[in-house]
Order: C-alpha cells, then structure tokens, then sequence
C-alpha cells in the first residue's frame, strides 16, 4: 500500500489535506525559503514546493511512497510577502495589503517514489515529481493604522504568508475572492486531490471540502 507523506508543518494543511479523507504521515522538511534576486512569485513557490516535496522523501520510510510539499506566498505590487520576520515586518506588510487587489499563490509537489528509493537525499530516477501552482485574487477593504497594529499585537500575522490569515480574524477584512478559499489558506483541495489520484492514491471524496480551519 502507498503511504503518503506531507512535508509540512503547517497545522492549517494538516487540517485541510485531512479533509480529503486520506491516511497521512507528517514528515516536515526543513528547506530555506529565501527567494531569491528578482525571483517571480510563481517560481518561487514552484521551487519551494518541489525542495519541500524531496526534503519529506529525504525523510520518509522506505517502500511505495508519495510526499505532498507545498508553499504559499502573497504578493502585491510587485512584492513577494513570505511570513513576517517580526511585527514591524508584519505591519509593512499589512499596509501594503491594504485596500488591495493581491494574488495568493500556492505551489503543490508531488513526489512518487517507488520502490524502496526513499531516505535518499538527491533526486533518484526512481522519484517522479510532479508540481502545480494555484492562484486566488483577494481584495481587502482598507485597514486603520490602530486595525493593523491591534491585529499585529494579537500574533495571528507572524507565521502566515502575508501576515494575514483568511479564515480567522484577517476574514473580517477581505471583501471578496476569484478563486480557491483553501488555496488561500494553504493548500488547494482541488488540484490537491487530482494530483494525488493521478499519483496513485486513493481519494474517498470527489470534489472541493469546506475548509474547516
């Protein structure tokens, strides 16, 4: 039987991927999330999906197994916004949001390793990766200078990409979405569960979960 694996942290894609009512192991990979120079939004998440993906098979046990790596960011104006390294940075960021038009992008890796490749470090010709990038436009109302510094002392922004999380209090200020509310949150469902099946793993529930996160 295939085991899968997700190379995530995130308690918000562990409750999501759950919905989809598949068995998992949690394997973090710990991968560098820098952008690089000039790096467009989209491929950096592409890339960070992919190096968290082979991180969780670095990491997983050996045999018939598929790893989920996936990555999040927001960007606006040009500006990639990964997690705030501190409130200030949280604050700038939430000023830059304000009465935006911004795209939350999403990269999803899956790697299927077959056959008692895994614990390997480098990417083995028994490892296929396949990766995907999902993209929500959110429009946020504008934030007072007190909104943002009391949302700020409260912790929710520091370990969510953009300082912002949709399905808590940030909620309270978007004013609409085109596209997926879990893409946003962290993980989309959709392209989520089509890659998996299309990896060989065995979906029970067809079709977009509410997110419950």
């Amino acid at each position: 039987m295939t085991l899968l694996v997700l190379a995530s942290a995130s308690p918000r894609r562990h409750a999501l991927l759950a919905q989809l009512g598949v068995p998992f192991e949690v394997r973090p990979a710990d991968v560098d999330e820098t952008p690089g120079p000039g790096e467009p939004a989209e491929e950096l998440v592409r890339r960070l999906a992919v190096a968290k993906a082979l991180g969780g098979v670095a990491a997983a046990p050996e045999g018939d197994v598929v790893v989920l790596g996936s990555d999040t960011v927001v960007a606006v104006e040009g500006e990639v916004l990964g997690k705030p390294v501190d409130e200030a940075d949280a604050t700038r960021m939430l000023r830059l949001l304000s009465g935006s038009s911004h795209q939350v992008l999403t990269g999803v890796a899956v790697a299927t390793v077959a056959g008692g490749a895994a614990g390997a470090v480098a990417l083995a010709p028994a490892v296929a990766v396949e990766v995907e990038v999902a993209v929500t436009v959110v429009h946020m109302a504008r934030w007072t200078d007190d909104q943002i510094a009391a949302y700020v002392a409260s912790g929710e922004p520091m370990d969510k990409a953009g300082s912002y999380a949709i399905q808590e209090v940030g909620d309270r200020f978007v004013t609409s979405i085109e596209g997926g509310f879990d893409n946003v949150v962290g993980l989309p469902l959709d392209v989520t569960r089509r890659m998996l099946v299309a990896a060989g793993i065995d979906v029970p529930r067809a079709g977009d979960q509410p997110p419950e996160v």
